[in-house]
C-alpha cells in the first residue's frame, strides 16, 4: 500500500451553530496523520514525514485493523488534556531510549475519525455518514486506538461542553461530504474559541528592553494561489524566556540581505529564509488581512512553508449563507472557493418583499456583499445606504433567476452590471475600489456609518482625479 493521500483540511467557523446537515466531533489538539495499514504500517504526517519512530506503541494499529487507509490525529494526554508541547517534544526526539521512557510514562493516542480505502478501494467519494459506517465495521479499539465520537445536529451544545471541559474546539462536517484530499473545504469547518493558523517567519524586527538582544516581532506571511508571499502581520507575545533563546539561535542561522515579502513596517527588519513555519493564534482577521492579537504558539516541524497558503485564514466563511437556503429548492450555488487573477463586481437587480440592489465584491474567495435599497449611485452627489449582508460565493456572480417562495430572499434576481475592479483601498471603515463594468466604471467608495451599527455603510461615486 504507497502512501498517497494529503489530508482533507477544515475551514475556520466565526462561531458555533447547529443544523440537521452536519455532525460535531472534537477537535484533537496533535499531529495530523494518515495510517496505512497492510502487512507493513506506516505513519505519514502532512509534510510526508514517517511519525511511527517517535510513536511506536501505536504499531497497535496492525493488531486492530488490516488493509485500510485511516485518517487521525495523534495526541499526547497529561492530566486529562491534550498536551501539544508534550508531543511536539516527543516528535522532534532521535533518541530510541528517550521514545521509550516517554511511551512508558505518557503514551500517545490515535484518535481515528476517517476512512479513506479499504482493500485497496478509495472510499473518498463516499459520503461522511457512509465512510463512518465503514470506519466502525473496519478497526477495532485498543489500548492506543480510538475512533471519534461525534454528536448530529447539536453542535452548539457540543461546543458549549467542549468549553467547560477545557478541549480546544470541535469540529463541523457535513453528513454528505465527500473526501477531498489537500483541500480546505468549507464542508468541515474549526469551531475555536480562537482561531489559529500556521505562518512562515519571513523577518523579525528589532528587540528592545529586555528583549535588546534578541528579536522584538516575528514578520509572518503566508503564500497566496500564485506562491507570493503576502504579509500577514507580526507577533510579539507568547514567548517565554526559553523559547526567545532557542529561537534566536535558529533565526541567526537564517538571516539573508535580500527582503522576503513586501510591508510597510515601520523600522529595520531583519530578513530570513523562508524555511521555518509557527503556529499562531488570533483573535481575528482585519478587513486588510492582518491578524488581529496573535500570539505565537509554537514551531511546527510538522509542516512545511509551502503548506502555509493565504486560504487559511480567508474570510471565506459561508456558513451563514448556507444556513438560510435549502439548496433542494433554490437554485442558488452552494458556493467553492476559488480566485481570479483580476477580482470582479457583480450588482443584481433582486425583486424580494422590496425591491433592492446588491452590491458585491470579490474579496478571499468569496463575495462581500451589500444591499443598497435605493440602487447604486451613479453620479458623485448621489449618496446611498448599503446594508452588508452575510458573504455569498463566488458564483453567486452569475446567478440570475427565481428564489422559490419561502426560501431566504424569496423574488427575481437579474444582474444589473458586472465586471472587474482594482483596490485603491480596504480596511474596517473604508472601501475604495475603481469599477470596470458595462454600465458602472470609475472610482466607488464604501463608508462605514460607526453611529449607525456595524453593517451600514455609505456607497457614493467617488469623483475622478483631474
Amino acid at each position: 500500500m504507497i502512501p498517497r493521500y494529503q489530508p482533507m483540511l477544515a475551514k475556520d467557523a466565526l462561531q458555533p451553530f447547529s443544523g440537521k446537515d452536519w455532525i460535531f466531533e472534537i477537535k484533537w489538539d496533535g499531529y495530523r496523520a494518515i495510517a496505512y495499514i497492510n502487512a507493513d504500517l506506516s505513519l505519514k504526517s502532512r509534510n510526508g514525514k514517517e511519525l511511527l519512530p517517535n510513536f511506536p506503541e501505536l504499531e497497535e494499529l496492525k493488531q486492530l485493523a488490516r488493509n485500510v487507509v485511516l485518517d487521525g490525529e495523534i495526541v499526547l494526554m497529561k492530566e486529562g488534556k491534550a498536551n501539544f508541547q508534550a508531543l511536539q517534544e516527543r516528535a522532534k526526539e532521535s533518541s530510541p531510549r528517550f521514545i521509550q521512557a516517554q511511551t512508558a510514562r505518557f503514551p500517545a493516542t490515535y484518535v481515528v475519525f476517517d476512512i479513506l480505502e479499504k482493500d485497496v478501494v478509495s472510499l473518498v467519494d463516499l459520503p461522511l455518514t457512509e465512510r463512518k459506517k465503514e470506519l466502525a465495521a473496519s478497526v477495532r479499539e485498543g489500548k492506543h486506538v480510538v475512533l471519534s465520537d461525534f454528536v448530529e445536529e447539536k453542535g452548539e451544545d457540543y461546543y458549549r461542553i467542549a468549553q467547560e471541559r477545557g478541549i480546544e474546539g470541535i469540529m463541523a462536517k457535513k453528513k454528505d461530504s465527500i473526501y477531498e484530499p489537500g483541500a480546505r473545504s468549507e464542508s468541515w469547518l474549526k469551531i475555536k474559541k480562537l482561531l489559529s493558523c500556521d505562518c512562515v517567519i519571513f523577518g523579525y524586527t528589532n528587540g528592545t528592553g529586555a528583549r535588546a538582544n534578541s528579536f522584538g516581532a516575528l514578520v509572518l506571511g503566508l503564500y497566496d494561489n500564485q506562491g507570493k508571499p503576502i504579509h500577514v502581520g507580526n507577533v510579539g507575545t507568547g514567548f517565554s524566556d526559553q523559547t526567545i533563546k532557542a529561537l534566536s539561535e535558529k533565526l541567526e542561522k537564517l538571516e539573508t540581505e535580500k527582503p522576503q515579502l513586501s510591508t510597510n513596517l515601520p523600522g529595520q527588519v531583519t530578513w530570513l529564509k523562508p524555511l521555518l513555519v509557527c503556529e499562531i493564534q488570533y483573535q481575528v482577521l482585519t478587513n486588510d488581512g492582518k491578524l488581529r492579537m496573535p500570539r505565537f504558539r509554537g514551531l511546527r516541524t510538522d509542516k512545511s512553508p509551502s503548506e502555509c497558503t493565504i486560504d487559511q485564514i480567508s474570510q471565506c466563511n459561508l456558513t451563514e449563507y448556507q444556513k438560510k437556503r435549502d439548496f433542494n429548492s433554490t437554485e442558488e450555488p452552494k458556493g467553492q472557493v476559488r480566485s481570479n487573477a483580476a477580482p470582479i463586481f457583480v450588482v443584481q437587480e433582486h425583486h424580494a418583499r422590496r425591491l433592492h440592489y446588491d452590491f458585491r465584491l470579490e474579496k478571499d474567495g468569496v463575495l462581500k456583499s451589500w444591499a443598497v435599497p435605493k440602487g447604486i449611485p451613479e453620479t458623485p452627489a448621489e449618496k446611498h445606504l448599503a446594508v452588508q449582508v452575510e458573504d455569498h460565493p463566488i458564483e453567486y456572480a452569475n446567478f440570475a433567476g427565481t428564489i422559490p417562495e419561502g426560501e431566504y430572499g424569496a423574488g427575481t434576481v437579474q444582474i444589473w452590471d458586472k465586471g472587474s475592479f482594482e483596490t485603491k483601498n480596504w480596511d474596517e471603515n473604508k472601501i475604495e475600489v475603481t469599477l470596470r463594468g458595462k454600465r458602472l466604471t470609475g472610482r466607488y467608495v464604501l463608508v462605514r456609518l460607526k453611529k449607525a451599527g456595524e453593517n451600514n455603510w455609505l456607497l457614493l461615486k467617488g469623483k475622478e482625479d483631474a
